[in-house]
């Protein structure tokens, strides 16, 4: 018998092929199964448009069994098998798709008859192409028999690598496709041996093809106790261990019905929270189901779930983002982060498409158009479902803003604001007048006529925030402060630069662009006029430590503060400089306030009239306190410390 090439590369493009297309050599379970599937659904479809009796569903199955002693491992099908020209064409070519060929061929004949094929009865899933070599990875041998249904003869096909093929006449007692792998003998680097143990073979059949619509059934040896002769002693019966006897019994490995597939109103909820604990090892139920089936240019089935809580890990390197990818109901990978945009990186679930080639690496899926089309719907989806939960259920969205909030924070600071339109209705910040957590819109809704922008404090905490003196004009006025305790809270304000046409303003800024009583301005510069020596020399004073000195039109009842220059603030010079391996070197620039109606500026005045040195210690101090105030370090602890002792022994 002679051996045949292959028709279209060499042993260097097979062994390309293998290394470059599969990163996991337990995916050739996988690509047989969905061969031997194709081969089922052609059998059936075949049945539909031929009207032939005799042929019903519940008929099929694909068989798996191992033979450890030989080293065998082999899957088998009833499905339409392949004539001697088929077997050659499909396994003779690497990378030729039978099941491509046949499901062009079936419907363009439904087409002609006037027809449209049924959908679920074409839905290919994989090929004998690519996916069929994938065996190559585990097998130092393969052998294919399969009797074409409506033929006579059964032929054998086998091959030992990219050498080539033998074709043979072979026995088959009915029509499908049997192929036996010859598993490689162990190596130090890899365990070929597992995949002739039942649990292994089991757990690869349920993670990646659960959901192949035909049963997958073994032949399992079981155990079971052998019942005492009728008659016997009782006694001596319970005395005596128990005896067992083996058997063999046929186990469906696969579920074969994906959740996803049933109508939403027919799946209840403890049935997806059941589903979600176990797929995503998650015990809280999910706060959020997203169901959803979508037909069109890309059609595609998606079961998404937003945690109730966020992972140990989620904010750190280790977490890994993605949906798992289905074609067809059989799994192509288990983490595709092209699905989701980071800031959405918190959903979990799947996408299944029969859009999507089975046959597929993840370098294919960055430049997959239809890939892309599924995750800008999916992007969509999610926005619209979270705005959906934030306007029906506050109390739940609260819950869930509070896991995952920073990181739709991050998704508007990472990209420089360029989702600012898809994200900024769903962010929310403490209100200094609600004390609850607000969104943008909600803010906005309730600004006065006169107020032109939306003012916020960032800092550590909400209670000191509160208390900070800069508040004081804008509540004394009744306007609402935006509390910002995030540290990336300040720089996605910066990158959205407005909300709906109003500006951001930190409440340390040095203009707040409220309307002021006239007389009141008219007091306060006046008296910055009349001393504005003294203000000069507490400036020349504090030797360049700030860039002004200046009488506080906002400031009530507290004597100093610090405020910044516009575009760079105190608390993101404190955020940046907290950072490893910082070298920015960026400041903001600051700006000392004095409150001209306080106790203090008096005492200030005096000291400038009759002691230059004692008005100099008090400068330090005031501006170590408003250092204190902003949750800044000093620069001089002994030397503060040293002068409030000096003055209080004075």
């Amino acid at each position: 018998m002679a051996r045949k090439q292959f028709k279209a590369e060499s042993k260097r493009l097979l062994e390309l092929m293998i290394n470059s297309i599969y990163t996991h050599k337990e995916i050739f379970l996988r690509e047989l199964i969905s061969n031997a599937s194709d081969a089922i659904d052609k059998l059936y479809y075949k049945s539909l448009i031929e009207q032939a009796s005799g042929v019903s569903k519940s008929d099929f199955s694909i068989w798996i069994s191992i033979d450890r002693p030989s080293r065998t491992l082999t899957i088998s099908d009833n499905g339409i098998g392949m004539t001697k020209e088929e077997l050659e064409s499909n396994l003779g070519t690497i990378a030729r798709s039978g099941s491509l060929d046949f499901k062009g061929a079936m419907s363009d004949e439904a087409q002609q008859e006037g027809g449209q094929p049924a959908k679920d009865a074409i839905d290919i899933i994989g090929q004998f192409g690519v996916g069929f070599y994938s065996a190559f990875m585990v097998s130092s041998k393969v052998r294919v028999i399969t009797k074409a249904y409506g033929e006579e003869t059964a032929w054998e096909w086998e091959s030992s690598g990219a050498e080539g093929y033998t074709v043979k006449e072979s026995e088959r007692s009915g029509n499908g496709t049997e192929i036996i792998l010859s598993i490689k003998e162990d190596t130090e680097d890899e365990k070929y041996g597992e995949y002739l143990e039942e649990y292994r073979v089991r757990s690869l059949v349920r993670h990646y093809s659960d959901y192949i619509r035909y049963p997958i059934m073994m032949n399992v040896e079981k155990r079971r106790p052998v019942p005492a002769p009728e008659g016997g002693d009782e006694a001596a019966a319970e005395d005596k261990a128990p005896e067992f006897e083996s058997y063999i019994e046929a186990d469906t490995l696969n579920s074969m019905t994906p959740i996803w597939k049933r109508s939403r109103s027919e799946v209840k909820d403890e049935e997806y929270n059941e589903y979600y604990r176990d797929k995503f090892n998650d015990y809280s139920p999910p706060l959020k189901v997203i169901h959803t089936s979508v037909e069109g240019v890309v059609s595609y089935d998606a079961l998404l779930f937003i945690p109730a809580k966020a992972p140990y890990n989620y904010y750190t390197k280790t977490y890994e983002k993605g949906l798992q990818l289905y074609s067809s109901g059989v799994m192509i990978m288990e983490k595709c982060a092209d699905l989701l945009p980071d800031y959405f990186s918190f959903v979990r679930g799947l996408v299944d498409s029969q859009d999507l080639s089975l046959n597929i690496s993840r370098e294919m899926l960055q430049h997959d158009r239809q890939l892309k089309g599924i995750a800008s719907r999916l992007e969509g989806k999610i926005k619209s479902e979270l705005s959906s939960l934030l306007n029906t259920d506050r109390e739940k969205y609260e819950e869930f803003f509070k896991a995952f909030g920073l990181q739709l924070k991050f998704g508007i600071y990472d990209n420089f604001g360029m989702q600012k339109g898809l994200l900024e209705d769903l962010i929310m910040f403490y209100s200094s007048t609600e004390k609850k957590l607000v969104t943008l819109s909600e803010y906005v809704t309730k600004m006065g006529a006169e107020q032109k922008y939306i003012y916020y404090a960032a800092g550590s905490e909400v209670e000191k925030l509160d208390k900070l003196p800069q508040t004081e004009l804008l509540k004394d006025k009744g306007i609402e402060i935006l509390y910002l305790t995030d540290d990336v809270d300040e720089f996605v304000l910066r990158a959205m630069d407005d909300y709906k046409e109003k500006k951001f303003k930190s409440i340390s800024e040095g203009d707040l662009g409220i309307e002021e009583d006239e007389e009141d301005k008219k007091a306060v510069e006046e008296k910055a006029e009349s001393n504005k020596d003294m203000l000069a020399a507490i400036k020349e004073g504090l030797g360049g430590k700030v860039a002004d000195v200046r009488l506080s039109r906002r400031l009530k009842s507290h004597p100093v503060c610090l405020a910044s220059g516009e575009g760079f603030s105190l608390e993101m010079e404190k955020i940046l400089s907290a950072m490893p391996m910082n070298n920015t070197g960026m400041k903001a620039e600051r700006i000392l306030e004095i409150n001209s109606e306080h106790p203090v500026f008096e005492a200030l005045k005096k000291a400038f009239e009759a002691d230059k040195d004692r008005m100099k210690v008090y400068a330090d101090l005031l501006y170590d306190q408003a250092l204190l105030i902003e949750g800044m370090p000093i620069e001089d602890p002994v030397a503060f410390s040293n002068a409030i002792c000096g003055l209080m022994v004075q």
